[in-house]
């Protein structure tokens, strides 16, 4: 069975989680047609504290989310790495990216970076530039100054495709 199609415009956040460049981009779906509305990054100081970092981070995400106003939110999976310290401090800055839509009233999905390239590209494993190439195709007006900013483009078409199927997927597991 299908879902009936979107009959009104929904706003999506992609958040693409990063110590250094937390990456954003906002689209609008309406039925099949996808809207780029705006890409950009947050980028604290290398120097500032990890504190002061994450601030910045959610300061940076709350004023997206006070200009856009989107309805929906997605964040990239963690993945884990050889360097545990690393592992730990990028899950912080994922914590912030989840916490800023939270505090709006937004939902957040989640998809793992593979998910995010399979829907995009089609393939898994696409590398950064087959997903920038797939990004022009689908949002011919997005122009993202950073591969942070085009990964959170691709997170939320991610979502924009796959959102119908979320809360069904949630209730099935019994969450």
């Amino acid at each position: 069975m299908t879902p009936p199609p979107i009959r009104h415009p929904v706003r999506i956040l992609g958040i693409d989680p990063g110590l250094r460049r937390t990456g954003w981009g906002v689209i609008e779906i309406e039925g099949n047609r996808l809207t780029f509305l705006g890409c950009g990054s947050v980028e604290p100081a290398d120097s500032l504290p990890l504190a002061s970092r994450l601030l910045a981070i959610h300061e940076g995400l709350a004023a997206v989310l006070g200009d856009f106003k989107p309805a929906e939110a997605a964040v990239e999976q963690t993945f884990v790495n050889k360097d545990g310290v690393a592992t730990l401090k990028l899950g912080q800055a994922r914590g912030v990216a989840m916490l800023a839509p939270a505090m709006f009233g937004i939902s957040v999905a989640e998809y793992a970076p593979n998910q995010v390239k399979k829907t995009v590209v089609g393939a898994g494993h696409a590398d950064k530039n087959q997903v920038l190439v797939m990004l022009k195709i689908l949002l011919p007006k997005a122009e993202p100054k950073s591969p942070d900013a085009a990964d959170a483009l691709a997170i939320a078409i991610t979502h924009a495709h796959h959102r119908q199927s979320t809360p069904l997927r949630l209730r099935m597991v019994g969450v």
